[in-house]
């Protein structure tokens, strides 16, 4: 009736000359509307017939509606607002229908699922996922057809559809990474090349997700290395890559999976040997890139030495290519953050990458070049950017992104050059322009960009040199603060705050003003934080800042902190948050005269904590600190009582003067010398008492030692009770 009615209108309107305003708005109405019923009216009646009893009805609907999506955004958007998809899945399921029209309602699923990303996010939700598995395993099993003709393309448009979602990363990986499943779809991935596509693709956008270890070791138990392997050696690239993605994914981070990969072969040839291979200069620029990213993550989870051939002749010098000026963005932004990533730890490879192709000087092109001659390439399943690396998930389909993504690889990669090389750092730091380049970068929107200058800068700080004169210069404690005080994210807090514990060490000239700052309370706050990283940093920051400093300084630590958390850092189950506890406080207890004044005012609450460690189930290292630390208390003129009013700590003083380690019996010693030191008063007396308790014995018994440390600290000890 509403037709007719737009008709009449229609032609009423078409008639009449010298139409106002309001007929051509009614005109234009009408010629959008007419077409929009016509669809509607048009695809009525097909989906009508999806629900028909009678098979033929049922695939000559299907085979319409595979026509009209194809190709169709619109359209694809309305059969899924329409409820299609359910009586689809219906059919798929439905055990007495031919394969045949199961082939083509799974044609025309994949259709759907090529659309936008929100059409496959309503199939996931739609429930396509399970359906789509359940009849995968049921091709596998012989039903739908099994090894038939039908069967096979039935089981190639399955793993099309599911490609297809994956590739919109709206899907989470295969149901609890399910072993049965990942099997069945891993055994397809040896047959045609074009089931291997899907399956490789299926798996490479999977691990986009961030994989656990239990999620790698499962892929590699459903047989995910042998497949990886076999398609290494693919001639078809669509194949390749994703492969090459799926196992960068499987070894990040994971070194008993890394060592099964570094031992897989295919055709007679290794795994890393495959890789080698993929990075020759005749292959694709994004089969080079990823060969060697897969090459660094088996080198970075150590199934791969730095001085294997493999890595520092191949991998690197391929790396170090790729950040060349005539390179696409993408290519440089990517071989940097994975080139950064293979230098952090060896400086083996830092030095020789260093002293490749002038790769500092490449770095600084970074940061002036960031608009090449040539865009991006287009993004496509099959080629880059997948970017499944954790270390590079990257768009590049926005020129206005590029300077920052090239300033964060450079930054990324001078912090790895400088990590322990001094000559490097130097190299480094005087980079035009670098300094001033890093001090903007910490007040950066993009958080990536402050990550990686402060990365940078926590290289940098390891220098000597560099803190006594480039950080004071470009006063780079200013912005660290700011990061440390405003930032939510907890990495860059992190980074921000191991820098900062080189910036308070007591030759650097930012010591007094990140005081200034606020920085004690800032830190102290900072222990009682959940992440076990962020307390280390604080405590250790907190341990330079005690260092030789001015009695207010220590005063003001004790009371931010408190002896209550003192004692949660004592009981802390990261060792070395414990250990840089014990160094805090024995910085704390240095100088006769802050010792007394400390000990006075926290001497019960300090000797508590000491005992805590001694009778503790500790490592010997922990316990020589302990003892350092009597020790220092033993140096102070008042706070000598305190040991020696407790004659449970004496004893344990005796104890560890006599077990069978070196550095205990020495640290033991130490602190018994300073107690009987004859030139101070009182000294007569404290001899006399510990002389009664056997120590005199003891020490003579010490001196048969072949160890000449021990030795020197028995024979002082002895001199002082005569």
């Amino acid at each position: 009736m509403l037709m007719l009615k737009l008709r009449c209108i229609k032609t009423q309107l078409s008639g009449k000359r010298g139409a106002g305003p309001f007929t051509v708005l009614v005109k234009r109405l009408i010629m959008e509307v007419i077409p929009t019923y016509m669809d509607v009216e048009h695809s009525r009646a097909y989906i009508d017939q999806l629900y028909s009893n009678d098979s033929q009805k049922c695939f000559q609907a299907v085979s319409e509606l595979k026509f009209a999506v194809i190709g169709s955004v619109r359209e694809k958007g309305s059969i899924i607002e329409q409820g299609v998809v359910v009586r689809l899945l219906q059919i798929l399921r439905a055990p007495d229908l031919d394969v045949l029209l199961k082939t083509e309602v799974a044609t025309v699923l994949n259709s759907l699922a090529k659309g936008l990303p929100e059409h496959a996010s309503a199939l996931v939700q739609a429930g396509i996922l399970p359906v789509l598995w359940e009849q995968l395993d049921a091709c596998t099993g012989g039903g739908g057809g099994g090894s038939s003709s039908s069967g096979g393309v039935y089981t190639q448009m399955l793993l099309c559809c599911l490609r297809s979602i994956y590739r919109h990363g709206c899907a989470p990986p295969p149901p609890a990474w399910d072993h049965k499943l990942l099997s069945t779809l891993i055994h397809h991935g040896y047959h045609p090349p074009s089931n291997q596509e899907c399956v490789a693709n299926i798996l490479a956008h999977a691990c986009k997700v961030p994989t656990t270890c239990e999620q790698q070791q499962q892929l590699v138990e459903a047989g995910g290395a042998d497949l990886v392997a076999c398609m290494l050696c693919s001639p078809v690239t669509r194949v390749q890559l994703p492969a090459l993605h799926c196992l960068t994914a499987m070894c990040y981070n994971n070194e008993r999976v890394s060592n099964v990969m570094a031992t897989k072969s295919y055709g007679g040839k290794a795994v890393p040997d495959l890789l080698a291979g993929l990075m020759a200069r005749d292959r694709p620029r994004e089969m080079q890139l990823a060969a060697a990213t897969a090459l660094t993550f088996l080198h970075r989870a150590g199934a791969l030495s730095a001085d294997d051939p493999k890595i520092i002749y191949k991998t690197l010098q391929c790396l170090v290519r790729f950040c060349r000026r005539d390179r696409e963005v993408w290519e440089r932004v990517e071989a940097g953050n994975t080139l950064a990533y293979l230098t952090e730890r060896s400086i083996h490879l830092q030095r020789t990458a260093a002293m490749t192709d002038h790769l500092i000087l490449t770095m600084n092109d970074y940061l002036k070049d960031t608009t090449p001659s040539t865009p991006p390439p287009t993004p496509t399943p099959a080629t880059h950017p997948i970017s499944v690396s954790p270390i590079s998930c990257r768009q590049y389909d926005n020129p206005s992104t590029w300077p920052e993504l090239m300033l964060e690889a450079a930054l990324k990669v001078y912090a790895s050059l400088g990590a322990n090389d001094e000559d490097i750092r130097q190299r480094v730091i005087k980079t035009d322009g670098l300094m001033n380049t890093i001090v903007a970068s910490l007040s950066a929107a993009s958080p990536p960009v402050q990550l990686a200058a402060v990365r940078c800068l926590h290289s940098l700080s390891r220098s000597v040199q560099t803190l006594r004169t480039t950080f004071q210069d470009h006063m780079v404690w200013r912005p660290l603060m700011t990061v440390l005080k405003t930032s939510t994210n907890e990495e860059l807090v992190a980074v921000s705050s191991s820098t900062l514990c080189n910036l308070l060490l007591e030759f650097s000239p930012s010591k007094e003003h990140i005081l200034d700052q606020g920085a004690v309370e800032f830190l102290c706050g900072l222990t009682r934080r959940p992440h076990p990283g962020l307390r280390l940093n604080a405590v250790w920051a907190l341990m330079n800042m005690a260092f030789q400093a001015e009695h207010r300084v220590k005063m003001s630590i004790l009371h931010h902190l408190g002896t209550d958390q003192i004692f949660r850092l004592l009981s802390d189950t990261d060792v070395h948050i414990l250990m840089k506890t014990l160094g805090l406080l024995r910085n704390l207890l240095s100088t006769k005269a802050h010792i007394d004044q400390i000990m006075q005012n926290h001497g019960k609450e300090i000797m508590q904590a000491i005992i805590l460690i001694l009778e503790g189930e500790h490592c010997a290292e922990v316990k020589e600190q302990a003892l350092c630390i009597l020790a220092n208390i033993a140096d102070g003129d008042v706070a000598k009582a305190a040991i020696m009013s407790n004659e449970d700590v004496l004893k344990k003083l005796m104890n560890y003067m006599v077990i069978p380690n070196v550095k205990l019996q020495i640290a033991a010693t130490f602190c018994i010398s300073n107690l009987i030191w004859n030139v101070e008063e009182g000294a007569a007396e404290r001899q006399n008492k510990l002389r009664e308790m056997g120590v005199y014995k003891l020490l003579q018994n010490l001196m048969t030692t072949t160890d000449t440390g021990l030795f020197d600290k028995v024979k002082t000890a002895l001199q002082q009770f005569h």
